[in-house]
């Protein structure tokens, strides 16, 4: 970067928080398609790509290092400068020890205070690499040019006078904001941006400015031109006034001399804020400038007076419900028979729907809520139909279950949704559904397809046998594979041994459609099974040739190498509240401002972190309505009370006896009431220790304490969403289950604070926004059984068995020990302030044979619920 250089820009389509392709090719670890999206970056014209691997189902540091080491020795990517970029601390550091030239470290600020900024600069300067710095300090977000200069002038003083930091090597990000919003505050953003960085450049020497530039255009998502334009126009003057660089996409910036004057000089006026009336004016003239603007702004007049056909098809599209029931009786009138409704324009309005899914023109919330649409006229048409008794015609039939022992079913719900979007019959047998039901409801219905979900790993085991039992009883339909814990490699090495007449893995909606589709052609079907056939030969042999990444070691070794912490000198916090206390009058209002939102879009198929999601090109319009419809909801159900969330914690003396937590009484402990089994990680370690989560309690002589907790988003869920189910309103039979899961989640945040400030009250003083919370900002864990920490799920029963969870707060456990209802979280509290999570991982036959006899089982009963952690092929 030199003063040739007018603008570098910056690619973050290597950052999965920002692109679903890359994000889908990290978490099937195809790490060389990976490259090529960061070679592709590059050829565009990318000065600099930004990498960023945080998401919740990867291993970010180990992501990162990979995909860095792999990029080393590609010299058309590796010749320009790499932005490591994380939320987390740990998976910068990592990544920095990679990167071979010089890199540039996405970012630090003093939200957190100066000794955290100071600590990280530190280490940054010592790998010589650059630093983004964001305008943001622990009041919050700069948005004035005075307060971008005041962070900014701060944090260079800091780093310049303290620390020696090179200033060449600084590149603060004052915040660019939204214009031309509707809210008069928002007016001047773009001139507070310009300004704040003509301060900057002109009073801190050295330094560089950056920022992400398509936030600024937000307002006008949809309306290509209009945005390219104002990113022209905006970078026109803030590159005038000193930015260096940003991330934008060059290949989509306007020549500011080619931009139409009417337009330009509209956009000037918002940029520069001349005056009130300058967002409206360009509001007024947008749509000039985009012919899908244009047309969607007349048919927001004229729909209503096309042919009905017509009407019904953009009342699918646009999931208008309104006038579903006048359209339908009117399109009924027009045929001989109800059925040839459903059957020519419904079905021919939710083709159209299916080919812009398919198309990505479409979103899922979309589609779902054409799915509301439809199945309002459906329901309209069907007393018509049952008079005549006539039956329509379908593109197949699919029986859809939760398999036994799970009751999770947002994404099968989602998955039935697009199926019925595109003219598939689909039979929904529920959660908790056995084997039997499954195939005699196949047998009954003479389906075409069995699809199995599961959300917890022991529904593996219960896909397997499953399969084994189509079989047994000659089927020779389809069986779709899909869920959280389900995956290719599983279906392939697991499942599909079992069952010779195709078995299929769908990772995810949008798929399914297409595999129906395949396995119900007569002439795609055999190509389609064959093909699929083929891939999971190359798995299982993939996965036969797998070498572990490292090392397995003796559980006795794995043992002289746990964690060393010093009891002599530490002295466990004694909580303020021993026992069990009840939460159940904790309001919604107060659980909203505990919510991570991430997660919701995610289960709307939507790619991007919050809030950032609500201003992205692609995703961000559809984001948003579906934010403001969860939010729209929240409010009515804090109104109405329909939903209450429950929870019940436990403090109690404890302390560690090997691998086990022994959980006491009293005081005195003497009598043990539940003994918690923890399992230690069992590779091979150099730098680190084998972790267990037991090495966190004191030994006996040193008097220690140990919690659990449970929580429920409201035990009112499942009957809220067959409430939603009998108005044919799918879209709010999902966002309900969605909502309550954010909830759920939520209230064990909430408690948690809580019990660190209050009932046990080891931080007091704890200060934390929801963002630092959401981070984990704080001292002490709460892993839950079932996830890397402690991945075996029986060790739920004894938190129900310690608080009692089913008769004060009526949750419960099914016989796999998924908890109902699904909104749902439990586990333990852990202290220490060196505690900290981590994936157990592989373990060996020596630990099982010696879980087993902790757990009083058999080493078959231990073998199964620790399947997908065993280093080994059981007898």
């Amino acid at each position: 970067m030199t003063q040739t250089a007018v603008f570098t820009n910056v690619g973050e389509r290597t950052n999965v928080t920002g692109s679903a392709k890359f994000k889908r090719l990290i978490l099937e670890e195809d790490y060389e398609t990976a490259l090529d999206v960061a070679r592709e970056q590059v050829e565009s014209g990318a000065q600099v790509i930004d990498i960023n691997m945080d998401e919740a189902m990867l291993d970010s540091k180990a992501a990162m290092v990979k995909f860095l080491n792999l990029i080393a020795s590609e010299p058309d990517i590796s010749k320009v400068p790499i932005m490591v970029d994380s939320s987390k601390w740990e998976v910068i550091e990592a990544g920095l020890k990679c990167i071979q030239g010089k890199a540039i470290v996405n970012s630090i600020s003093l939200k957190e205070g100066e000794a955290p900024f100071i600590h990280q600069a530190k280490i940054i300067k010592r790998f010589g690499a650059a630093v983004v710095v964001m305008a943001f300090d622990e009041v919050g977000q700069a948005e004035t040019a005075e307060r971008k200069f005041e962070i900014c002038q701060r944090s260079y003083k800091i780093l310049v006078d303290e620390l020696g930091f090179p200033p060449e090597d600084i590149i603060f990000d004052p915040n660019i904001f939204a214009v031309a919003t509707g809210i008069e505050e928002h007016d001047n953003y773009a001139v507070e941006f310009i300004e704040g960085t003509r301060r900057i450049k002109q009073n801190l020497p050295h330094c560089k400015v950056s920022g992400g530039v398509s936030n600024v255009s937000f307002s006008f998502r949809g309306n290509n031109p209009v945005r390219e334009a104002i990113h022209s126009v905006f970078l026109y003057h803030a590159i005038k006034a000193g930015m260096d660089m940003g991330i934008v996409n060059a290949g989509q910036l306007a020549v500011y001399d080619d931009i139409p004057k009417e337009l330009r000089d509209a956009v000037e006026d918002v940029i520069l804020n001349t005056d009130a009336g300058a967002g409206e004016r360009l509001v007024e003239i947008a749509p000039k400038y985009s012919g899908m603007a244009q047309a969607e702004k007349q048919e927001d007049l004229e729909w209503r007076s096309w042919p009905v056909e017509k009407r019904l098809e953009h009342a699918l599209v646009k999931g208008i419900t309104e006038f579903i029931d006048e359209d339908t009786e009117a399109c009924r009138q027009q045929f001989d028979k109800p059925i040839q409704v459903i059957e020519g324009p419904l079905m021919d309005g939710m083709n159209v729907v299916g080919d812009l899914f398919g198309a990505g023109k479409m979103f899922l919330p979309q589609v779902v809520k054409s799915a509301r649409v439809m199945k309002r006229a459906v329901a309209y048409l069907d007393p018509y139909i049952e008079a005549e008794k006539e039956e329509g015609s379908s593109n197949g039939k699919v029986i859809m279950a939760t398999v036994k022992g799970d009751v999770h079913d947002i994404g099968k719900n989602i998955v039935g949704v697009v199926l019925q979007c595109n003219n598939y019959e689909v039979v929904d047998l529920g959660v908790m559904v056995p084997a039997e039901k499954i195939l005699q409801t196949a047998i009954d219905e003479n389906a075409d397809v069995i699809g199995l979900s599961g959300l917890i790993t022991p529904s593996l085991d219960e896909m397997v046998h499953v399969a084994k039992e189509m079989t047994r009883r000659g089927f020779d339909i389809p069986l779709l594979i899909g869920g959280a814990t389900t995956s290719k490699a599983h279906t392939a090495v697991k499942i599909e041994p079992q069952y010779d007449k195709g078995v299929i893995y769908v990772n995810n909606a949008s798929r399914a459609v297409g595999v129906v589709s395949s396995l119900l052609s007569k002439t795609q079907k055999p190509e389609f099974l064959a093909k699929t056939a083929d891939e999971y030969v190359k798995v299982r042999e993939q996965q036969a040739r797998k070498k572990p990444r490292s090392k397995p070691v003796t559980l006795a070794r794995a043992r002289d190498n746990a964690v060393k912490l010093d009891w002599q000198s530490y002295t466990p916090p004694v909580p303020s509240k021993l026992g069990i206390t009840e939460f159940k009058d904790v309001s919604i209002k107060t659980l909203r401002d505990y919510i991570d939102w991430t997660p919701f879009f995610m289960t709307w198929s939507l790619a991007g972190k919050y809030p950032r999601i609500l201003q992205d090109e692609v995703v961000g319009e559809e984001a948003q309505k579906l934010f403001h419809d969860a939010n729209a909801m929240l409010d009515q159900l804090e109104k109405e009370g329909t939903l209450q969330p429950l929870g019940v914690i436990g403090l109690f003396p404890a302390n560690r006896v090997g691998d086990d937590i022994e959980i006491y009484t009293d005081e005195s402990r003497s009598e043990v009431l539940v003994t918690s089994c923890q399992l230690r990680q069992q590779t091979e370690k150099t730098d680190f220790p084998n972790y267990c989560l037991s090495d966190y309690v004191a030994p006996k002589g040193t008097p220690d304490y140990f919690g659990a907790f449970a929580v429920t988003g409201g035990l009112e869920e499942d009957d809220l969403a067959d409430a939603f189910d009998a108005k044919q309103d799918d879209y709010n039979k999902i966002m309900i289950k969605a909502v309550a899961d954010r909830l759920a989640e939520a209230f064990a945040e909430y408690l948690h604070e809580q019990v660190r400030k209050v009932h046990w009250g080891f931080a007091a003083d704890e200060a934390l926004s929801n963002e630092e919370l959401i981070r984990e900002n704080y001292q002490g864990i709460r892993p839950a059984p079932g996830y890397p920490a402690c991945p075996e799920h029986t060790e739920k029963q004894k938190i129900w068995q310690l608080l009692d969870v089913e008769n004060r707060i009526g949750m419960k456990l099914t016989s796999s020990y998924a908890m109902w209802p699904g909104a749902a979280v439990s586990g333990w509290y852990f202290s220490h302030p060196d505690s900290k999570y981590f994936a157990v991982a592989s373990i060996q036959r020596d630990q099982v044979e010696d879980y087993a006899a902790r757990q009083a089982m058999s080493l078959e009963e231990a073998e199964r619920w620790l399947g997908p952690n065993l280093g080994y092929e059981p007898a």
